[in-house]
């Protein structure tokens, strides 16, 4: 199932700029972010508001074919604008490099937000920094393939 719709690039240009060459290359290029050379996965989901196609890069975080999306922009006191599209329309598709597929995101709680924040974190260490700079819970989304 590939959504279908109109693409709102996004207007941080660094953002855009990625999700390019990430789509243009099959995952070959622009794959990572960060000093550490981190990898990414590009997810697209519906607008919860416009309704157009929105991608976004958010770090790779795997555990036997499922994904975690962490809504933690940097510890900020929001969640970002992302957070708000895959609780209005779970539906979304997910690549990780070549391969693309359909996914559903569940926003976790309780026992199994703990265990998907322990994947994370391992992946992404900065998570906990995150965490600490900020009051709300960083939510902590599943995506599974539909």
């Amino acid at each position: 199932m590939a959504l279908e719709g109109d693409y709102a690039a996004s207007p941080k240009a660094n953002v855009r700029e990625q999700v390019a060459e990430y789509e243009a290359s099959g995952g070959a290029r622009g794959g990572t972010i960060g000093e550490q050379d981190w990898p990414i996965v590009v997810i697209t989901s519906v607008g919860a508001k416009s309704g157009k196609l929105r991608k976004t890069p958010v770090i790779r975080v795997e555990r036997d074919g499922a994904y975690a999306a962490v809504a933690s922009l940097g510890g900020a006191p929001e969640n970002p604008l992302w957070y708000h599209n895959l609780l209005a329309c779970p539906e979304v598709e997910l690549q990780d490099g070549p391969h693309r597929a359909a996914y559903r995101a569940r926003l976790l709680s309780g026992e199994e937000r703990g265990e998907w924040w322990d994947v994370a974190t391992a992946a992404y260490p900065p998570y906990e920094e995150y965490q600490r700079r900020t009051e709300r819970l960083i939510p902590v989304f599943v995506l599974e393939r539909v």
